[in-house]
């Protein structure tokens, strides 16, 4: 049986694969990778997770990720821990012989000041938004690293880019995390303490936000079917919405709509990063995506069961 080996296991969309392996029983081996498996900032534990379990097959999960506000403070972490990660692990795929990767990146690698909506041709056509800069380059070397090896060495490495990512076992950290789980947190919270659910910034930012299960599926499908590569994964562009509907639909899940504020002393970060999914659409069909009002359902509904195990 062939191995597929998943780094960042443990994360959202590493636990999003877990969910679904199930239905691959009996046809694939699958190892999750956290760090504290293995550090794969150190290209000597890089190498010694490849020679432990030997992958066919390699999805590349693992990065030094958060919000807005940590990628505005923290820009030489973000770069330099990514490129890090990033190149053992690329590097390592090709020297093991895997027989096919896929790199997960990420919307905000695409450039600021760019025509909507964004498809995969336009990924080099400027600079990323200077809010997440370094982790964007970071990310993007991801695509300029595997197609080196495509080119020069025939290796069958693909990126794929997913918008905004949400759903159970996500980081829920208040400053960290991503805007959807920080807000989840954050209204849990604000009902417990019976204050006022604060959202930072004015709310009109628009995002495209895929359910992690869903994310997970599309890799797969990707993974046994389609050898294109840097494919955008997201739901429709008719179903992107400003950051003001999803704290809405947040607080309707804890009865707490009345208590919504919107603290305008904050930035909102980019305003808007319309992707088109074209090309997904026409390598694949049609996809019975999650809808945002259930997704956050399932989400807000494990965040309470589970709030004592999250990563907060």
């Amino acid at each position: 049986m062939e191995t597929i080996l998943v780094t960042g296991g443990s994360g959202l969309v590493g636990n999003a694969v877990k969910t679904i392996s199930i239905d691959y029983t009996g046809k694939y081996n699958f190892v999750f990778i956290s760090s504290k498996d293995h550090n794969l900032l150190h290209m000597n534990e890089t190498i010694s997770m490849f020679e432990k379990y030997k992958p066919s097959f390699v999805i590349h999960l693992a990065g030094h990720v958060g919000g807005l506000y940590l990628n505005i403070n923290n820009k030489v972490d973000m770069l330099e821990k990514n490129l890090l990660i990033n190149f053992n692990v690329i590097k390592c795929a090709h020297d093991f012989k895997v027989k096919k990767m896929i790199a997960c990146l990420s919307t905000c690698i695409f450039p600021d000041k760019v025509t909507y909506p964004i498809d995969e041709t336009m990924l080099h056509e400027g600079a990323p938004h200077f809010s997440n800069d370094a982790y964007a380059y970071a990310k993007r070397l991801i695509e300029v690293h595997c197609k080196a090896y495509r080119e020069n060495y025939g290796d069958n490495f693909i990126c794929v880019t997913p918008t905004n990512i949400y759903g159970p076992h996500d980081n829920f950290n208040l400053e960290n995390g991503h805007v959807l789980p920080a807000l989840i947190h954050k209204c849990y919270l604000a009902k417990q303490n019976n204050e006022d659910f604060v959202i930072r910034g004015s709310g009109r930012p628009l995002r495209q936000f895929i359910f992690s299960e869903d994310l997970a599926r599309l890799i797969m499908i990707l993974l046994e079917k389609h050898n294109e590569d840097n494919i955008i994964l997201s739901v429709p562009e008719t179903q992107e919405k400003s950051i003001e509907y999803i704290a809405r639909l947040i607080a309707q899940n804890y009865d707490y709509e009345h208590r919504i504020k919107f603290d305008k002393n904050y930035s909102d970060g980019q305003f808007k990063k319309t992707v088109s999914i074209q090309k997904l659409t026409n390598l694949i069909g049609d996809f019975n995506f999650t809808s945002l009002e259930k997704g956050i359902q399932l989400t807000v509904g494990w965040f309470i069961r589970q709030k004592n195990n999250a990563k907060l």
